[in-house]
């Protein structure tokens, strides 16, 4: 790709950069950047605000607001923001190509796979460990996020609790709970002084999944499942596994809740934005075109939600009201992570030893923090490949 020269001059606040270079950091960062969304967004402040001072520390901290209020998923509208910043509307859509084509491409990769040989025994034993220590790190995440979002309010607390029994108890997302516990903390805290047919053309191939050659009404009902999950789920990349769950598993059926599981490991193993295990789910349903329809679906929202109001953002992102709406929603999509890590926590941990690689994982997150998570969910899934093998499967 050729960047015209007056392009590739850089004007915002920061250290002089060209697009190139800005580009190829998150090309890099899209294709290495292990560890969930918590971990992409940490490596932005590290990469970008404290060593290469390419984006100042006001941008990246309004950039972060703007993604926990806006709809989608955290880091890759955080990478999506600064690449406005830095270049406008041409640099945030190159921006989001280059972060989120890597993992994309891998996660296609894997589905073929997945299609092609997930009946075998050596792949479900693999799994098997896989399951166990992706719930471990959901429920590490949510942990985490907890920490970070709620502090010592106990009514961010309150909202996170509602959050997490609901979604515990309907093993789905509320999306109306969400938007009802940002009100919620408006009310309480922001407002406090203020009263006022062309698929024939198409070879097959693109289109099959687990159940066959896709339908258009199948790829249109894809596109707009993924696009509706892009544009009311809020928080981590992780906040949508529950939406999707009620979707995929409950009310298409797609998938069974043996493999939603495995999309949501391969997410995990996969470097880049979580919220790509949507290509996953798109590709056993409908194929390569499923995934691009899926992927396309989640991530133009969250696009759009960065680069039309940005502006206007940066202007109000101070408001106390904006704030504390933000703040509730934050704390109901914390809550529908936790309640996710115990509905399938039910489905993964089957037995003594997917217990035990669970309470494995959470202990080396916890006492070695240095070790990536992709290294430990392989370790999880050789064990499950070999507990299997030893037992006749």
């Amino acid at each position: 790709m050729t960047i015209p020269p007056a392009a590739a001059a850089l004007t915002a606040p920061g250290a002089p950069c060209s697009l190139r270079e800005l580009l190829g950091y998150f090309l890099r960062l899209g294709t290495l950047g292990f560890g969930g969304p918590i971990a992409l967004v940490g490596y932005m402040q590290r990469d970008l605000v404290d060593q290469r001072r390419w984006v100042s520390r006001q941008d990246y901290v309004e950039g972060l607001a703007l993604a926990q209020l806006a709809p989608g998923p955290l880091a890759a509208q955080l990478a999506i923001y600064l690449g406005w910043v830095r270049a406008g509307v041409p640099g945030a859509t190159l921006v989001s190509v280059a972060f989120i084509l890597p993992s994309f491409l891998m996660v296609l990769a894997l589905s073929a796979l997945y299609l092609r040989y997930g009946g075998l025994a050596w792949m479900q034993g693999v799994f098997y460990g896989v399951g166990a220590a992706v719930i471990a790190i959901i429920a590490r995440s949510a942990w985490k996020l907890v920490h970070m979002t709620l502090g010592q309010d106990r009514l961010l607390w309150v909202l996170f609790g509602v959050s997490a029994l609901v979604t515990a108890w309907t093993e789905s997302e509320v999306v109306w709970l969400f938007v009802l516990c940002g009100v919620a903390a408006l009310v309480v805290r922001g407002l406090a002084g203020h009263p006022a047919a062309a698929l024939g053309l198409v070879p097959v191939w693109l289109l099959t999944g687990l159940h066959g050659p896709a339908n258009g009404g199948t790829l249109a009902r894809v596109f707009w499942y993924f696009a509706e999950a892009g544009a009311f789920v809020f928080g981590s990349g992780l906040a949508i596994v529950p939406f999707l769950y009620g979707g995929v598993v409950g009310a298409f059926h797609w998938l069974t809740e043996r493999q939603f599981l495995d999309a949501v490991a391969v997410a995990m193993i996969t470097p880049g934005p979580v919220v790509i295990t949507v290509a996953f789910i798109g590709y056993l349903v409908a194929g390569p075109l499923g995934a691009a329809l899926a992927a396309l679906g989640v991530f133009l929202p969250c696009y759009l939600f960065v680069v039309i109001p940005a502006s206007y953002f940066r202007r109000a992102v101070h408001d106390r009201r904006v704030r504390a709406f933000v703040d509730g929603v934050t704390a109901a999509a914390t809550g529908a992570i936790a309640g996710a890590a115990f509905v399938l926590g039910r489905r993964a941990i089957v037995d003594v030893p997917t217990a035990l690689i669970a309470l494995g994982t959470v202990a080396i997150l916890v006492r070695a923090r240095r070790i990536p998570e992709p290294l430990v969910i392989l370790a999880a899934g050789l064990i499950g490949l070999g507990l299997k093998g030893a037992v006749g499967h």
